[in-house]
């Protein structure tokens, strides 16, 4: 778990510091999730220690928000001053997040209806 966590910090600082000298436009622990997506790739598969730990990550993963809605609570007049930009945001994000999920489960589902008859074809 050690090895893992200590990964996932030093993609993140990459990310940042890759967005730092480059001036990309986008935060830097977004960039050092794509890091980890192409070493993943690259890698072909999940090391065991990286998903038991994501795993744990995952499950705990409201706790990780405590900060970010304890900021958002400082900030309550500028939203109730700009709720509208708010609103819409929260309601296109939720609709994006929709169409892509159920876009990648289609896809997914197809992979593996394609994939049992060749295993039917093999066993035979």
């Amino acid at each position: 778990m050690l090895y893992a966590l200590t990964a996932l910090f030093i993609l993140q600082l990459l990310g940042e510091l890759l967005v730092q000298l480059l001036g990309l436009p986008l935060p830097g622990a977004l960039a050092g999730m794509l890091l980890l997506l192409a070493a993943l790739l690259a890698y072909g598969r999940v090391p065991q220690a990286l998903e038991s730990t994501a795993g744990s990550l995952l499950q705990n993963m409201m706790l990780l928000f405590i900060p970010a809605i304890a900021g958002v609570m400082l900030h309550f007049d500028r939203i109730a001053r700009e709720w509208l930009p708010f609103l819409v945001a929260g309601i296109v994000g939720a609709a994006i997040t929709l169409v892509v999920t159920a876009w990648t489960l289609r896809w997914l589902l197809r992979d593996s209806a394609d994939a049992r008859p060749r295993e039917q074809e093999q066993a035979q």
